[in-house]
């Protein structure tokens, strides 16, 4: 019942250009600073466990804008949520890399891409690591808990087809834009989705309730019918839970 935002990191001078990867000494640029501390800005209010980090600059840099709201909460770096490493791809040009054969197969079969050259990484060796990490710290930090992790798009991408049950070569119909937030909600049975590249909602729903639980997070099972979405039910101001028996409210549809 561990609730993950993950945060993409603003944008740079570099972004939808050049293949960045591991790259280091790439910062954002006015653009992704004015991005995280909008971000940083609409969060502020939400209470974080933790806020964790990929080890590049551009991730630092916005966990950091969204630390410095809050006491300056410290900003814990997790290798594992690092981007993927794209081998002898790093540092060219996306236009240059279009024409390669195997870009192809990024775009329909990325479970079966490994990046050339000798730090080259598999699409599906980079999942397994981030979704290790998650359940790492959901586990490290506990039921009821709300952490941030701010990390890359494809990292992002890959996260949330695991937590849909989807297969790897699905993660290439799900967005994750510089600075989005997308929020996945982790039950003993099943993930959910809850928000997927939202770049402008509020934080309301994601607040603790009255009685220190999150919402939504009282059953493993899916809402049938679509549940309140993620109202209490025992608040003044819901809609009173039917008589003799529990209201799930699990989806946020």
């Amino acid at each position: 019942m561990t609730t993950v935002l993950l945060v993409r990191h603003g944008l740079t001078a570099t972004t939808g250009h050049v293949l960045t990867g591991w790259t280091p000494g790439i910062p954002l640029d006015d653009r992704g600073q004015a991005q995280a501390a909008a971000l940083a800005a609409r969060l502020a209010p939400l209470p974080l466990a933790a806020i964790i980090s990929s080890p590049l600059e551009r991730c630092q840099q916005t966990a950091a804008a969204i630390a410095a709201t809050r006491d300056s909460q410290p900003v814990l770096t997790e290798d594992r949520v690092g981007e993927c490493r794209y081998g002898d791809w790093t540092g060219k040009p996306l236009k240059k890399l279009a024409a390669e054969p195997l870009w192809r197969v990024v775009q329909a079969h990325p479970s079966a891409v490994t990046f050339p050259g000798a730090d080259g990484e598999s699409m599906p060796d980079m999942q397994h690591r981030a979704v290790a990490a998650i359940r790492d710290w959901n586990a490290r930090l506990g039921q009821d808990a709300t952490y941030l992790i701010c990390s890359h798009g494809d990292v992002i991408k890959a996260i949330v087809a695991d937590s849909l049950g989807l297969h790897l070569d699905q993660s290439q119909r799900i967005q994750a834009d510089p600075c989005s937030l997308t929020v996945i909600r982790y039950t003993p049975m099943r993930p959910f989705l809850i928000r997927m590249n939202d770049r402008g909602g509020g934080v309301e729903d994601l607040m603790p309730r009255a009685d220190g639980h999150a919402r939504g997070a009282t059953q493993s099972d899916a809402a049938v019918g679509g549940g309140t979405g993620g109202a209490d039910p025992s608040s003044p101001s819901s809609p009173s839970a039917p008589s003799g028996r529990q209201q799930s409210a699990v989806t946020r549809g």
